[in-house]
Formats: C-alpha cells, structure tokens, sequence
C-alpha cells in the first residue's frame, strides 16, 4: 500500500509540474500573441498615416476598433456565463424539475 502512496505522491509532484510548464507556456503565448496584435495595430496606423489621414484619427480609428472588439468579446463571455456552473446538480438537489431544451434562453 505504501507503494501505491509514494507512486501517488510522485506521479501529484509531476502533474504539478507540468500544469506550471503549461501555465507558463500559456503566459508566453498570451504575451506574443499580444504584442503581435499591437505590431498589427501600429501597421495599420502607419498605413492610414501613410494614405493621407492624420495621425490623431489614425489612433483614433484603431482604439475604435480595439473597443468594438473588446465589446464583441465581452458580448460573448456574456453569454457564456448565462448558466452557470453545475446547474443540472443544484436543480436535482433542489428536487426541481429539469428545464425544457426549448426554454433555455
């Protein structure tokens, strides 16, 4: 039994290790991806700048879009998190019947 244990207890510290390995690869890729999507920004700045529009309405229009874009993704996590969580085990807790498919927005 002991031995089940220590396997347990090695194979937990491995587990561990590798979801920091993953979080930390998450980390880096979020960074690139970020400052590849600000790279993208300022090219299509330097771009409007260079087609004749002045500078403050070249930042302008790509704050514009970055809001839209925030707003668009905030829509989305939205609904989302419209059900929450484990719903289906609080309903049969509660002993209430289950929702018809119809009737879920």
């Amino acid at each position: 039994m002991a031995d089940f244990m220590h396997l347990a207890v090695l194979d937990a510290r491995r587990a561990g290790v590798r979801l920091a390995m993953l979080l930390s690869a998450g980390l880096v890729i979020a960074i690139l991806v970020v400052t590849a999507w600000m790279g993208f920004v300022a090219a299509g700045i330097v771009w409007m700048f260079d087609k004749g529009v002045s500078w403050p309405l070249a930042i302008a229009i790509a704050a514009l879009i970055n809001i839209l874009g925030a707003a668009g993704l905030g829509w989305w996590c939205r609904h989302l998190v419209s059900e929450m969580p484990f719903t289906a085990l609080l309903r049969q807790l509660k002993g209430e019947s289950p929702q018809a498919p119809d009737e879920k927005h």
